[in-house]
């Protein structure tokens, strides 16, 4: 078993990192810890995307000597997924901020047990 760990270390870092940023996401009340919670979920599932599309032996898929085997080059879709997810993730990013600088504006907090409190007094 430590052998197949040791063989998977990547694997295993990007799980234990996805673990950390979801338990950050469950047990946090401020807002921006929560947002760092989901960046490091992102970063851990991009390393997860990286580790299992490099295979040893191959290198990029870009052809300089004409060779076309399928066998010599790596698969450039997780590259693309992980590209594609980077974008995507600090977009995302940029929306919570910009919602959470709001929230703070008008409730002087970013305790999210506290805005609820507020909001369900608001409603009443």
């Amino acid at each position: 078993m430590g052998q197949n760990l040791f063989s998977n270390y990547g694997e295993a870092v990007a799980m234990l990192l996805f673990a950390i940023g979801f338990t950050n996401l469950l047990l946090q009340q401020n807002l921006i810890k929560k947002i760092i919670g989901l960046n490091i979920m992102d970063s851990a599932v991009y390393l997860f995307l990286t580790e299992k599309g490099y295979i040893v032996g191959r290198v990029a898929p870009i052809i300089t000597d004409g060779s076309q085997s399928v066998d010599r080059y790596v698969n450039p879709i997780p590259a693309g997924l992980v590209l594609t997810g980077i974008v995507v993730s600090v977009s995302v990013t940029a929306l919570m901020l910009s919602l959470t600088v709001k929230l703070y504006q008008r409730y002087h907090t970013l305790n999210l047990d506290e805005i609820s409190t507020r909001l369900r007094r608001e409603g009443q």
